[in-house]
């Protein structure tokens, strides 16, 4: 009975849980982005997601014809882009950003950042993948 009772409980605090919060999967790279599709974005940031366990940010881009369009962009964790020299008011909504990333494979307009470059010319790395447009892919990736 005293083994039913724990498995009961255990069971309701997880039921709980799930309940009061959103349930995220974690992902590879590979299984997500496209390694071989390199994007650029330039656009205006919407909307910054600072939290665990990546960060998330939205652009505006401008298409060649003028049309806008709504990207994602995922980066690393949090300490990762901090070690990085991201702060949590690196970005402000209406930035003017340059990103350069890997499409999704699904087709979606998300991306996984390598770099970001500010309008002053200042470069800040992704905190994941590759940390320097400059530096070439390892052998065999």
């Amino acid at each position: 009975m005293h083994r039913g009772m724990v498995l009961a409980v255990a069971v309701a605090v997880g039921a709980a849980g799930l309940a009061s919060r959103e349930v995220v999967a974690h992902h590879s790279f590979a299984a997500e982005y496209d390694r071989d599709k390199p994007v650029t974005l330039v656009g205006s940031v919407t909307k910054v997601e600072w939290m665990n366990p990546h960060v998330y940010f939205y652009l505006d881009v401008k298409d060649a014809s003028g049309a806008v369009a709504h990207w994602a962009v995922e980066g690393g964790a949090p300490t990762s882009l901090y070690r990085a020299g991201w702060r949590k008011d690196s970005l402000k909504i209406g930035d003017m950003l340059t990103v350069n990333g890997f499409l999704a494979r699904d087709g979606s307009k998300l991306a996984n950042m390598r770099n970001a470059i500010f309008p002053d010319g200042r470069e800040v790395f992704g905190g994941q993948q590759y940390y320097s447009p400059t530096v070439p892919k390892p052998k065999g990736r």
